[in-house]
């Protein structure tokens, strides 16, 4: 399977393109060259789009950055809640920026750590290329709704699900940046 971008997406995309492009020259977003932030960022983030939930709800993306994947969730879903969780004051702020410009009133940029939150109570939890699996299920229990999935972006596959969790994979690929996986994980009672 290849990610795809809806057509009605491509507006808001090419806007927080040029508006990351705008604030990177500042504030040193992110280091991936202008020539693959579509594909990395924006397409793989697509490669959640058909594993979420139907009907309203609350995401949560970890260590969000600069919005990656929160931004196009908020956009494709606008009736999800979408909270993009970071550490990084001037990653949440150009986040805030982004939701703002963008018109994404479902976007709630969020600074702190995931361990000292109250938890948020979320239906869907996903991370993008944030520490291994264990350190993102162990945030996921503390602010997962009981039997909610975590969707994780990997690069490379896991080799299995960690103690007390079920994982399904579902492989994609990225048109120049190879294969990947959407990991989804769902605590075993």
């Amino acid at each position: 399977m290849q990610p795809v971008l809806p057509d009605a997406l491509a507006p808001t995309v090419q806007a927080f393109l040029e508006l990351l492009e705008r604030w990177n020259r500042t504030h040193a977003l992110t280091a991936l060259p202008l020539e693959v932030r579509f594909e990395e960022l924006i397409l793989d983030a697509c490669a959640l789009l058909p594993h979420l939930p139907q009907g309203p709800g609350r995401v949560v993306d970890f260590g969000t950055g600069m919005g990656i994947p929160a931004v196009v969730l908020a956009a494709a879903r606008t009736d999800l809640e979408v909270v993009a969780l970071d550490k990084a004051r001037k990653k949440v702020a150009f986040v805030r920026q982004a939701a703002l410009e963008l018109g994404l009133s479902n976007l709630r940029p969020l600074h702190g750590r995931a361990e000292l939150l109250t938890p948020l109570e979320a239906d869907v939890g996903t991370a993008k290329a944030v520490g291994d699996l264990d350190l993102l299920l162990g945030w996921w229990q503390r602010h997962g709704r009981p039997g909610a999935p975590f969707l994780a972006l990997k690069g490379s596959p896991e080799s299995q699900a960690p103690e007390g969790w079920r994982l399904s994979r579902h492989p994609y690929s990225l048109p120049t940046r190879g294969e990947r996986s959407v990991l989804r994980l769902v605590k075993v009672d």
